[in-house]
């Protein structure tokens, strides 16, 4: 059993950035001379193994990507082999020794051997550090807790009907409980950080793995033959019959729109993911040194690259990993644009030019410059949505600072055309302008001349942008004729370049750094990326409430519908302004401080240059009147060029009511003269979720964009999907990113798919080129896809039994979640759920109010809750009730052909059955057991466990599984690992959530415990991949 360490949480907690005393750091390097120990799939056991080998594609193989060897010397090389051991016991060479079937498996993918080499290389650093900093004793109380949670997950997890194995696990667990309970404050912290620290060094080493094995299997071509990448879709779309000028097409006139957001899941400081990426470039580069037969355990280049990761991990561990100041919204704009600066610039024109070469070869068509299949836009710093950090002046800010960011970029672009583009053959075109601009003839390099000018301008650019954030009145030294603000002026100057290269025959150079130049000016503009504003719908209708009463019209907020659409649209025909601007400022008796705050938003969207903004979104729309507010507020602002308007439909009601609302507003002449036949609609998946359950909100998001696409083709207008999706199921989310959008409603789509990218998914999908170039393909192949494949549709008898289901789940979940009075006792003491709000990972307060109970929490907060207690209670509750009484009724065989036929209705169940197989309800019950006093509150928690049992036996029927998610054996691999790692953490989080709040009931503050909780959400989602 674990013994309790005499040393007090504070003085821990102070020396886990230092080294321990020197006589622990020798009696550990001498216990190491006589044992090595192994961290990971196995066990902290005994070894004397080097480091090989994993797979992501077999069983066997992904249990033992995560059999990496924690402090053993041999393995501490990124170049060192797999070797045999003699060693007896539970050690890292059973894992590795296989059976004559797998040993054939392992013939079969020797292309995923390395990656157990790079994560065991990894966990035998980490091993030394734990032990060199904090010595051997903390070291076996790792080994321990590791091996009491293997142990229970081999007896089953208390799942089962065999009683012995039953009783076997739930005495296996209290002791894992109790050697938690035994640990000092500190030594959470340090567990806490060492088991986090390993699932997060194995995602970086399994992302760089599906890289490589992508670039191997990408050799011959630009992009891999796949069906979910482009270079499988047109092969596959050709031999369903279309021709290649309808692909073509198709290709050239979809848009996808990828929408970064700071929604506060991400939970990894900025230090730390810059740390990743420093490893994962390390890898790469041993990559590179092994292709090239380089891989000499004493060659410079290879002890180099060891040193470094060495140097990477442990900086990495002595670097504080919580933050401890909560972001501003400018951090965060900051970190968004992290990733187009670093990222995103280079590879979208890579993925262009890759997409470039299978047009040309598959469809013998190539991509013209202007072609941008993919493009970004931010949430950060214009999503005001309850969050009242987000001011007027940081819009503002925000924008200069993207404009000032984009210049600078671009100029160090034209600096290297400048430097390349020597030569001296141009066309008269060219050549007229390079004289005008003071070339000389005599000495004519007319490119860089013409460039020159061109970087002149773009450094002004840069100049005026930082000069205007400088000024408390955004002034600058420049005037706005001096700079570029529209990217068609910075285009013709290109285009003229690239045309006098193909004149003069040089269109290889042309072809060269130039062509990305040009995309990436089409692509990100001048700004990196468009600015979105996003307001709730009342705080609108306030401030043209507090108009009207200035006005002496009366309150607005009194008037009904058809009052406020007429004088709405009065103000629209108008050609004068409501107020003069400002004026709200000398008017405090009508000017709330929240309407001066709304309509100074509106001026600062008047004062931005054209492409700074994106959409104007309006949150909890429900109503024509809200849609009609913007328009007037704009208008009444003097913006020139109003943005798009597009409502955000979230709650099960709103989607209910958006064909209602949207007929309503295609039928006003005002509202049709000022769209020019194009409308952007927003479907909100995390509250309509929260509001009535996944299954019951996904069947409503299904027929309100079929409603919607019917409403906008009878009355002509165009119509784009804003999809406003999490990482999670539970809010939206599905890791297959191709098979969710072909699941969408047919003829919804169209080619046109806008989709917000949120909080640790910017990292996953975008943190590295390679994955970015990946996530990027699979979102073209996906839409391309979509539009030229035939949909199922779903027949009438589909459509009755989905409103059937529709309405048992909604009815099962509310009457928990809503009807309950236990429930909201129970969420609050059984989830980490008030402390998440003091914790610093996003600016925005977890409640859009101040007040309220679960109704105003936001969705983040709501799923991030449940994902960390493992009960992934939103997206399944409701579930078991709705399929258990079809199946049981004349309509079981008819919803199990729905699985079967319909793929829609079946991506739906795959996710729901994927969340319960990453679910753990044993670990749930801890959290209920410590954390719950209140007897009724315990109840329900029993209670819902049961439905968790029910829905787990009712998506067994329905599918035909005999286990949850058995046809996806990366996943069931993946949780074979992982779950014994992330157990530890879970125990870890529940003891500290007791202690945290046994402490504040006290009237005391332990930073300790609040970095310990912030450690084990950390490695929580981790080891699950997700957070909220």
């Amino acid at each position: 059993m674990l013994r309790s360490s005499s040393t007090t949480g504070g003085s821990v907690a102070r020396r886990w950035l230092m080294k321990s005393s020197t006589t622990t750091a020798s009696s550990s390097i001498a216990a190491r001379k006589k044992t090595t120990t192994v961290f990971a799939g196995n066990s902290f056991a005994t070894s004397r193994s080097s480091g090989l080998t994993t797979t992501t594609t077999a069983i066997r193989s992904m249990s033992t990507s995560f059999g990496s060897s924690f402090a053993e010397p041999g393995c501490e090389s990124l170049f060192d082999e797999m070797k045999n051991s003699s060693s007896p016991g539970e050690s890292i060479t059973a894992a590795f020794t296989p059976s004559e079937a797998e040993a054939e498996n392992d013939d079969k993918d020797k292309k995923d051997t390395q990656l157990r080499a790079d994560i065991r290389t990894m966990g035998s650093l980490l091993g030394h550090i734990v032990q060199d900093h904090h010595g051997t004793e903390i070291f076996e109380k790792i080994e321990e807790l590791r091996g009491l949670s293997k142990k229970w997950r081999m007896a089953g997890a208390g799942r089962g009907t065999d009683l012995s194995k039953v009783n076997e696990a739930d005495a296996t667990f209290k002791q894992l409980t109790k050697a938690c309970s035994n640990l000092s404050n500190g030594e959470i912290l340090i567990i806490a950080r060492a088991f986090n620290f390993f699932l997060s060094n194995a995602n970086a080493a399994e992302g760089h793995h599906r890289i490589r094995r992508l670039n191997m299997a990408t050799r011959e071509e630009a992009l891999p033959d796949r069906y979910d990448s482009c270079g499988g879709a047109l092969k596959s779309l050709l031999e369903q019959g279309h021709s290649e000028d309808d692909i073509y097409d198709a290709l050239l006139s979809q848009k996808v729109e990828l929408v970064l957001t700071a929604h506060p899941t991400e939970v990894n400081r900025r230090t730390i993911l810059e740390k990743q990426r420093r490893v994962q470039k390390i890898l790469t580069k041993a990559d590179y040194l092994r292709d090239a037969g380089l891989s000499s355990s004493t060659g410079y280049a290879q002890t180099e690259l060891d040193r470094s990761l060495k140097r990477e991990i442990a900086s990495t561990w002595q670097t504080d990993e919580t933050a401890h100041v909560k972001p501003t919204p400018q951090n965060e704009a900051e970190r968004g644009t992290l990733v187009v600066e670093t990222v995103l610039w280079d590879a979208l024109p890579a993925f262009l030019r890759r997409l470039n070469s299978v047009t040309t070869k598959t469809i013998s068509k190539s991509l013209p410059l202007d072609a941008s299949p993919v493009i970004f836009s931010s949430w950060m710093g214009g999503d005001r949505d309850g969050n009242p950090n987000v001011t007027p002046d940081v819009t503002r800010e925000v924008c200069l600072k993207n404009r000032a960011q984009a210049a600078g970029l671009l100029k160090r672009d034209l600096i290297r055309l400048e430097s390349e583009l020597s030569i001296m053959d141009c066309s008269s075109e060219l050549k007229d302008m390079a004289l005008s601009l003071g070339g000389d003839a005599g000495n004519f390099e007319p490119y860089r001349t013409v460039l020159s000018k061109m970087i002149a301008r773009m450094n002004r650019t840069e100049i005026w942008a930082e000069e205007q954030l400088e000024s408390t009145q955004n002034q600058s030294q420049y005037d706005v004729e001096d700079v570029y603000t529209k990217k068609e002026d910075l285009i013709n100057e290109l285009m003229l370049i690239y045309r006098s290269l193909c004149e003069t025959d040089n269109e290889i150079e042309a072809d060269g750094f130039l062509t990305d130049v040009i995309r990436n000016v089409h692509a990100f503009g001048l700004t990196m990326v468009k600015l979105d504003i996003r307001q709730e719908s009342d705080r609108h209708e306030e401030a043209i409430d507090s108009i009207t009463r200035y006005l002496g019209l009366g309150s607005y907020s009194d008037w009904d519908e058809d009052t406020k659409l007429s004088w709405l649209q009065q103000q629209l025909a108008s050609p004068r302004p409501l107020i003069r601007s400002g004026s709200w400022n000398d008017n405090p008796k009508f000017f709330s401080s929240n309407a001066i705050d709304t309509l100074e938003t509106f001026q600062v969207i008047e004062e931005q240059y054209e492409e700074s903004l994106g959409a104007y979104v309006i949150s909890q729309a429900t109503t024509p009147s809200d849609v009609l507010a913007v328009l007037v507020l704009q208008k009444n602002a003097g913006v020139k060029k109003a943005l798009r308007v597009a409502p955000l439909f979230e709650t099960l009601d709103d989607l209910n009511g958006a064909a209602a609302t949207m007929t309503k507003l295609f039928s006003l002449p005002a509202y049709m003269g000022a769209i020019d036949g194009k409308h952007e609609v927003m479907i909100g998946y995390s509250d309509s979720a929260k509001d009535a359950g996944r299954l019951a909100a996904s069947w409503a998001q299904y027929e309100t964009q079929e409603a919607l696409a019917k409403v906008a083709r009878d009355a002509g207008v165009e119509m784009t999907f804003f999809h406003g999706k999490g990482g999670t199921v539970g809010r939206g989310g599905n890791p297959q990113t191709y098979q969710a959008i072909l699941a969408h409603a047919p003829d919804t789509i169209n080619g046109r798919f806008r989709v917000t990218e949120q909080g640790e998914m910017i990292t996953q999908n975008f943190g590295y080129q390679d994955r970015a170039e990946r996530t990027m393909d699979i979102y073209t192949a996906a839409v391309l896809a979509e539009k030229l494949t035939e949909h199922v549709q779903p027949t009438d008898e589909w459509r009755s039994l989905m409103k059937t289901i529709s309405d048992v789940s909604c009815d099962a979940y509310r009457k928990i979640v809503s009807e309950d009075k236990r429930f909201v006792p129970y969420f609050r003491s059984a989830t980490p759920e008030l402390e998440l709000s003091n914790l610093n990972i996003g600016s925005r307060p977890a409640k859009r109010k101040a007040t309220g109970g679960v109704e105003s929490l936001r969705a983040i907060p709501w799923n991030f809750s449940w994902t960390q207690t493992r009960l992934n209670l939103p997206t399944w509750l409701g579930v078991g009730e709705a399929f258990t009484t079809i199946l049981a009724s004349k309509d079981g065989d008819k919803l199990r052909e729905m699985y079967k036929q319909w793929p829609s209705f079946r991506t739906t169940v795959d996710m729901v059955e994927m969340v319960l197989a990453k679910s753990e309800p044993k670990i749930a019950q801890n959290y209920d057991d410590m954390l719950v006093s209140d007897e009724k509150a315990k109840e329900l928690g029993a209670e819902i466990r049961a439905m968790h049992a029910q829905t787990e036996g009712a998506v067994l029927d329905l599918t035909g599984h005999k286990v949850l998610s058995e046809d996806n054996s990366v996943l069931i691999g993946l949780l074979g690992v992982r779950n014994r790692y992330v157990d530890v953490l879970n125990c870890l989080q529940s003891e500290t959530l007791q202690r945290l709040r046994k402490s504040e009931a006290d009237g005391k503050e332990d930073k300790v415990l609040k970095d310990c909780l912030l450690t084990t959400i950390t490695g929580v989602a981790n080891g699950m991949g997700n957070t909220g």
